[in-house]
């Protein structure tokens, strides 16, 4: 069908089938990562990702032999455009669908593809990065994390940090090292192993926002598969830097006009009052047009890159300018809430504060985050510099 006649049979489907909870703003206790731990405080939740993934449209661009939706670039957008319309949240949101599912798609064996691609798309799955350690952040390749064969299986030793979601986390895409005498960017294993098995333990760290996202996880004899090796053993970092281009594409994302909810000019009208409809004091009016204009710029510049990828698929170097940029711009919409709402938007607790407000404050809080997850700002410049614009070391 053409794009005209997809938009109206999308738009008919998402009006059948789109809870009425589910068009409002998500509150952080109904994040909707799927798994085998999760609990659904909202049961509309469970039932819109149910609808999502039998239409294929959790994941919409990937092959229905996986459990995608199997549409093409430009009618997922068509796509998007409807769901931003009725305001929807996402069915499902998570590491498995931003990282290591389009990791599989490009890298992945058959048998790896249809063992896991489908569980992550029904949301049966919650995966973790176990990429960073205590000596080895920025320089990632510095990683120790042992993985010595034992039969068919490795027997994993060593120690990941800031391991996002461990705690609900059923499966971990880790970083391994398989050859110690090899210079440090290889020697390295990419490989996947289950976190239900003894010798996997998980502490989470509490952030400033009072969540505790982030864990340290131990690996103490633990065990995976051969068959999960994804790529060639000892040339794991091909896959790590591809899978971070994947992650920093993601994470770029949470700037350039992806945010749903109340819109920036409604929460200012509300808190720092309106005149003849319009935002009444005129420099946080042209703050509040400028941050819209950049957004809209910014989506604009990622959705050309991926038009002109060559394979509609895989990011490049340009992952790390929509990472900086995309977090910049992120960081800058919660300090533009602060200055609009004034002391709602630094409440913790207590009477006298919305849930939304609260949800703010926590929201500022953790947004400071964005310029050290997923490589650090600094690291995504000397990228740019190296990558992009060609400049000498």
């Amino acid at each position: 069908m053409d794009l005209n006649e997809f938009r109206l049979d999308a738009r008919t489907w998402l009006e059948a089938n789109c809870p009425p909870s589910i068009r409002t703003a998500m509150p952080a206790d109904e994040y909707p990562g799927g798994g085998t731990k999760i609990k659904w405080k909202n049961p509309e939740s469970k039932q819109w990702l149910e609808r999502m993934a039998e239409r294929g449209w959790t994941v919409p661009t990937w092959p229905k032999a996986y459990g995608g939706g199997g549409l093409s670039g430009a009618e997922n957008r068509v796509l998007q455009e409807e769901l931003r319309r009725i305001n929807a949240r996402p069915a499902l949101v998570g590491m498995g669908l931003s990282m290591i599912g389009p990791a599989l798609l490009e890298f992945g064996t058959e048998e790896q593809k249809r063992e896991h691609l489908p569980k992550i798309a029904r949301g049966e799955i919650w995966w973790c990065q176990g990429y960073s350690e205590p000596n080895a952040g920025s320089d990632l390749a510095s990683l120790r994390t042992r993985a010595v064969e034992d039969g068919d299986e490795y027997v994993i030793n060593g120690q990941k940090i800031w391991t996002s979601g461990a705690d609900n986390a059923d499966w971990i895409f880790c970083l391994v090292r398989t050859d110690f005498d090899a210079p440090k960017h290889d020697g390295i294993t990419f490989i996947l192993f289950t976190m239900h098995q003894p010798g996997v333990t998980v502490k989470p760290i509490p952030l400033i926002s009072g969540a505790s996202p982030f864990c340290e996880t131990f690996f103490d004899n633990a065990r995976a598969s051969k068959k999960n090796v994804v790529g060639e053993v000892n040339k794991g970092w091909t896959v790590a830097k591809r899978l971070l281009q994947y992650e920093r594409t993601s994470i770029g994302g949470i700037g350039g006009g992806n945010q749903r909810g109340e819109s920036m000019e409604d929460v200012a009208k509300r808190y720092a009052g309106q005149r003849k409809g319009r935002i009444a004091d005129e420099r946080l009016r042209e703050d509040v047009v400028a941050h819209r204009m950049n957004d809209r710029a910014f989506a604009l510049t990622v959705r050309r890159s991926a038009e002109e990828s060559a394979t509609g698929l895989a990011p490049g170097a340009a992952s790390s300018m929509f990472k900086y940029y995309g977090t910049e711009q992120n960081k800058r919409r919660y300090e533009l809430l602060l200055e609009m709402m004034g002391t709602h938007a630094i409440g913790w607790q207590g009477r006298g504060f919305s849930a939304d407000e609260l949800t703010t404050t926590r929201a500022w809080l953790r947004s400071k985050g964005n310029s050290i997850e997923g490589g650090t700002s600094e690291v995504q410049l000397n990228v740019i510099a190296k990558r992009i614009l060609g400049l000498p070391d």
